[in-house]
């Protein structure tokens, strides 16, 4: 510690949100370089580097081999898969002095695809599993909670190759395997939900997260085993219902009726439901939406639902991706006189509306959530101030111009899979893997000659771990009000031996201990530090969170030592069979994550 480059700090840093982001930088293993970006210094680097180590040993025993490509990429792979655009503005692009186009890398598929496009030909050559460890960049808007969600990151991605489906399954299914023994290894808990593909493309998608207060990521889960991203969860759809005995819809007058509640009352007094009361259940709300897509173009769109739920915007964003989503501004409303906000119906958008085919800016599209029955009815907006519509029923009234996954998800909701209703929890995405298909090798000409001289278009898979993500949600589970708490698997160092004094007897004896535990492949940090007090050496052992301890202190007199426990368990030991019961208690913290 006297010679290790390192500066804890005892306040946490004023810009820090979360436990990992404040412990982090206060016990020196990252510092910030900028917004969205750190420098890491000694500890956080061999922590990281041991993370890695855990992965390329699972990625090779799956059959996976390791290459290494630039971060600085040109422009002319990613224009060909479509991603120079479709990324919108979480790309890093420059220009080099010949004004040539190129990006700082968010993945890698277009390099690894245009790599095996180049050497392999044949079917014979497949299946093959390719993977790198290596810097990534996104220009997140909101950079936060430290290296969680940062703009530089290091991750592992690796790409499968196979000539059919079959062998794509057998890929996907091989790195899925190497994942949960990655996580398990680490000591991170996790769950593997349902996902969606987003700009990466492709078919089944599945994310590891791990249950998190803090997470970003909202996930379900079911007593029976179902579990699923919010994003990628679809509605059990209603019953249809018989509408034959439903009356014609009514329009009544509802000053003052601003929100669904006054709306409700105002409908059950104007006009009461001949079969009991109206709730907002039975309210129809159009949201109007601007969906930013890639090339740039703002297209306005009108998203039904029912009103006794909120729209959820990532699952919106997820269903209208690569298009970037958000809430229509007056701007774009005034494009559309007919809409009348606050009473915005569906008889003026979608296939209902009067615009004309060749209009400037056309109709908007008119989307419904599933949990529309068919044949129901609703209370919903007239296009008028002041009036709604009683009684309007959905497949007599109305159309809509397709289907949209855009209603938050309650606990409570029935799992699609009829394993049981959904609990709803937090997590941070740790790992993701996709089966891409033929999205990449198709538009970058990946082929090979199948056994009959055939070309067959490759089929891939694509799978990611984000290496500094993965340290961060291990610095929130392993944590107290103290500091750090790391496995041994990947602490900076198995043991943190602490001279707590002042007599020169104590150092000599703290560093005869360090040396017998590195002889027997115990990584020691010795705080030898002459002119600390033993107090802030006892609270720096607690921030850096090493698993176990050894303080070398009073007791020596008696030839006695303290083995601590990051954990809290304090025993006092000979000092003869320190060397001996500390190598046990690594070895058996190390065998218990392998």
């Amino acid at each position: 510690m006297s010679s290790l480059f390192v500066r804890t700090l005892r306040e946490d840093p004023a810009d820090a949100e979360v436990a990992s982001h404040r412990l982090l930088v206060r016990a020196g293993y990252i510092r910030r370089a900028a917004p969205g970006i750190y420098t890491w210094l000694p500890l956080g680097l061999r922590v990281l580097r041991k993370i890695e180590r855990i992965v390329r040993e699972e990625m090779e025993a799956a059959g996976s081999q390791e290459v290494h490509f630039p971060a600085l990429l040109p422009r002319e792979p990613y224009e060909a898969s479509g991603r120079w655009s479709d990324y919108g503005p979480t790309l890093f692009k420059l220009k080099d002095r010949k004004e040539s186009d190129y990006l700082l890398a968010p993945t890698h598929e277009e390099l690894f695809t245009l790599l095996v496009k180049d050497m392999y030909s044949s079917y014979k050559d497949l299946p093959l599993s390719l993977y790198q460890i290596q810097t990534k960049y996104r220009d997140e808007a909101r950079p936060r909670a430290g290296v969680i969600r940062s703009r530089e990151f290091v991750m592992k991605d690796a790409y499968s190759f196979d000539v059919d489906e079959a062998g794509l399954d057998a890929s996907y299914a091989a790195m899925r395997s190497a994942y949960q023994r990655i996580f398990a290894r680490l000591g991170l808990p996790f769950v593997i939900c349902s996902a969606v593909s987003g700009a990466m493309g492709g078919s089944r998608s599945e994310e590891f997260l791990f249950p998190c207060e803090i997470g970003e990521d909202a996930f379900v889960r079911s007593a029976g085993g179902y579990a699923a991203n919010t994003e990628a969860v679809t509605t059990v759809p209603p019953v249809e219902v018989d509408s034959s005995s439903f009356g014609q819809p009514i329009e009544i007058v509802t000053p003052g009726a601003s929100t669904i509640a006054t709306l409700v009352d105002a409908v059950n007094e104007a006009a009461p439901k001949p079969d009991g009361l109206w709730t907002a259940a039975d309210t129809l709300k159009n949201v109007v939406v601007a969906a930013v897509h890639p090339d740039g173009k703002r297209e306005v769109i009108v998203i039904g639902l029912p009103g006794d739920r909120d729209v959820d915007m990532k699952r919106v964003e997820a269903a209208l991706a690569p298009a970037e989503v958000e809430m229509a501004t007056p701007e774009d409303l005034e494009a559309y006189p007919e809409l009348v906000p606050g009473y915005i119906g569906p008889q003026a958008v979608g296939p209902q509306s009067a615009r004309p085919a060749e209009a400037e800016p056309p109709a908007p599209r008119y989307l419904l959530d599933p949990h529309v029955a068919r044949g129901s009815r609703w209370v919903t907006g007239a296009n008028k101030p002041d009036v709604h519509v009683v009684g309007l029923v959905y497949g007599r009234d109305f159309e809509a111009d397709g289907s949209i996954e855009a209603a938050e998800v309650r606990a409570g909701d029935e799992a699609p899979d009829g394993s049981g209703p959904l609990e709803i929890a937090k997590g941070i995405e740790v790992g993701h893997i996709f089966q891409l298909g033929r999205k990449y090798a198709k538009a970058l000409g990946l082929s090979v000659l199948d056994e009959n001289g055939k070309s067959r278009t490759v089929t891939m898979g694509s799978y990611g771990i984000g290496i500094t993500r993965v340290l961060a949600a291990l610095a929130e589970e392993n944590h107290d009000g103290r500091g750090l708490m790391w496995p041994a698997s990947v602490a900076p160092a198995h043991v943190h031996i602490v001279a707590a004094g002042k007599d020169d007897s104590l150092y000599a004896a703290a560093e005869e201990i360090a040396a017998g535990l590195e002889a027997d492949g115990v990584e020691v940090l010795l705080d030898d530090r002459r002119k600390v007090s033993a107090g802030v050496k006892f609270a720096d052992y607690e921030l850096l969170g090493v698993p176990f301890g050894v303080v070398v202190g009073r007791g020596l007199a008696e030839g006695r030592v303290e083995i601590r426990d990051r954990a809290g368990e304090t025993i006092e030991a000979p000092i003869e069979q320190v060397r001996e019961r500390v190598g046990e208690l690594v070895r058996s913290a190390l065998s218990a994550q392998s």
